[in-house]
């Protein structure tokens, strides 16, 4: 547990988790970033998305039929109350180690019982001189799930994408930091609320920010 701010009770120290996974190699992940679906269910197509859901099988990774992302407007006012169809992840994505090297590290990091779903989502935003990009357009909130998994995959040309913990919408934040390649922020997520604020370019020239974000249960529904 580290880069929480001085004021955090050591009692929610076990709620949430963050750690450099210095054994994932970030560069194989980076093709599959790279012309992926815009995510029609937001204004502005600065946002791009894969989702699947998965569950453990022994040490192999079985991955479950196609679903739809579903959350109420309790969680997602933006989107909420509305079934969400996105493409899948590639399947030569999938089979690589280093991302199923991630997805047991998120299993084990959170006790999760192997035959539970997990959501995996891939997501870039992007960002001009024109148009900033949003991580979450829903503002603070929680996704309506138990756990969630916050993995940084690249950062290019970009400032901002700063992630934030709450124990309250109206409190401050109890952890800030951008992540950087190869960290990942592990998160109770009956306990906090989230947010991440928007991304600009830092030179001219298009930003973009990759991440994969981990959640258990999947909210997929079939």
């Amino acid at each position: 547990m580290k880069t929480v701010l001085e004021s955090i009770k050591l009692d929610y120290a076990f709620m949430f988790a963050f750690k450099k996974v210095n054994s994932i190699k970030l560069e194989g992940f980076k093709e599959f970033f790279d012309g992926m679906p815009v995510d029609p269910y937001i204004k502005g197509k600065y946002r791009s998305r894969r989702l699947s859901r998965f569950v453990a099988n022994g040490n192999e990774l079985v991955k479950l039929p196609h679903g739809y992302l579903f959350q109420s407007k309790e969680y997602n006012p933006v989107v909420g109350d509305i079934r969400r169809e996105f493409a899948e992840l590639d399947d030569r994505l999938i089979a690589l180690n280093n991302f199923k090297q991630l997805i047991f590290a998120f299993f084990d990091s959170c006790n999760i019982h192997p035959e539970a779903e997990i959501g995996v989502h891939q997501i870039r935003t992007t960002c001009s001189p024109q148009n900033f990009g949003n991580p979450a357009p829903e503002g603070i909130h929680q996704d309506g799930t138990d756990f969630i998994g916050i993995f940084s995959v690249d950062r290019t040309n970009v400032m901002g994408g700063e992630t934030h913990l709450y124990l309250a919408k109206k409190e401050k934040p109890v952890f800030n930091k951008v992540l950087q390649p190869g960290e990942l922020l592990l998160v109770d997520d009956h306990q906090f609320f989230h947010f991440t604020t928007p991304i600009k370019p830092e030179l001219a020239g298009v930003g973009t920010r990759d991440v994969f974000v981990l959640s258990s249960p999947s909210l997929l529904i079939d």
